[in-house]
């Protein structure tokens, strides 16, 4: 009697949830490696609203079709980008993100989590949590901004500067319908990257004048809307400097927007240049991202890290993040959510 093989799309045995989920976590770096070679190759741009097949776009990338399919399969197992039974690909909401000309584009963002550097820090990892320090300075000879603008790194500089924009973006619009302004004429950002967020503030808010302070090459850099000839320009001021050093004077509302990532010390530090100097009762406002209390934990939760790895720094817990703001002599008011992923403290310079 012969026995015949049977097949089946069913499996007979299947693995424990668990197995699957710490199998694929392992590999994880494949996807991370995946969405940003998809990026570099302008993959998302290049398929239209009609489903394509990976020759075409191969052609349209130029890469190598069976390993552009072998890439989007990939992809597509994440939900990034869908293949249909014809083998052809087409876009989902979450492929159309790393389109350049999307609406809430995240391909920069992308590009900067994925960047040379966090690969040569990742393996280092634990080292950083015996020591509890950054490791970027031991392999690069260099505090993390400071290399930031140097020649070798102005590819990423620039990449930096995209996805930064690309966050105030995402973040802008809730800021504004969330901040109240009240009899604030004078607003400073502090370290406000290239002015996205006060920019809008300063459309909506037709009597409000704004500072954008930040670092020199970055304010060079700053929305056009807020440069000479734009169409703020009239009541905003470009101001280069160092938060941990010094703030400018003076505004009766100040904005600190995802920039409290240091060390503890350096974190007080930038507080206090802002609680000095500013006039008593003037409004210090501060936005942070927490690892306690967010439905975004899984990213709140990697920036952590990868703030330990790079700078030496973290991101906070609410009761964490209001010590901090107590310590540098501010009187911490409210704490309220901004959307899923910021939260807003409100405090203020006492007399």
């Amino acid at each position: 009697m012969t026995s015949t093989a049977r097949t089946s799309g069913t499996p007979g045995t299947v693995l424990p949830p668990a197995v699957r989920h710490l199998r694929e976590l392992a590999l994880s770096a494949a996807c991370a490696a995946a969405v940003r070679a998809a990026a570099r190759l302008g993959v998302a741009d290049a398929l239209g609203d009609e489903p394509t097949g990976a020759p075409a776009l191969a052609d349209a990338v130029g890469a190598d079709a069976q390993a552009l399919a072998r890439l989007l399969r990939a992809l597509a197992a994440h939900g990034i980008f869908a293949e249909l039974p014809d083998g052809r690909f087409q876009h989902t909401d979450t492929s159309r993100l790393l389109r350049e000309d999307a609406p809430r584009s995240l391909r920069y963002s992308a590009l900067w989590a994925t960047e040379p550097w966090t690969w040569e820090l990742w393996p280092h990892l634990e080292e950083a949590v015996r020591t509890g320090k950054e490791v970027f300075a031991g392999l690069y000879d260099s505090e993390f901004f400071a290399w930031l603008h140097t020649a070798e790194a102005r590819e990423s500089a620039v990449v930096f500067d995209k996805a930064m924009t690309q966050s105030s973006v995402l973040s802008a619009r809730a800021i504004t319908e969330v901040l109240t302004i009240g009899d604030a004429r004078e607003i400073v950002d502090i370290a406000g990257g290239q002015g996205m967020v006060l920019a809008t503030l300063l459309e909506k808010h037709p009597g409000l004048r704004g500072t954008l302070f930040d670092l020199p090459a970055v304010v060079a850099d700053a929305d056009p809307r807020l440069r000479e000839g734009g169409s703020l320009a009239g009541r905003a001021r470009l101001m280069p400097g160092d938060c941990r050093s010094t703030a400018p004077e003076g505004a009766d509302l100040y904005l600190l927007k995802n920039i409290l990532e240091w060390d503890d010390e350096s974190t007080v530090r930038t507080l206090r240049n802002v609680a000095a100097a500013a006039p008593a009762g003037a409004r210090v406002v501060v936005m942070e991202n927490l690892v306690d209390g967010s439905p975004e934990a899984r990213f709140t939760t990697a920036m952590d890290l990868m703030l330990l790895l790079n700078v030496g720094g973290r991101k906070h817990t609410k009761d964490g993040l209001s010590s901090l703001i107590k310590e540098a002599g501010l009187r911490l008011e409210s704490v309220r959510p901004v959307n899923s992923y910021l939260h807003l403290f409100e405090s203020r310079v006492p007399a």
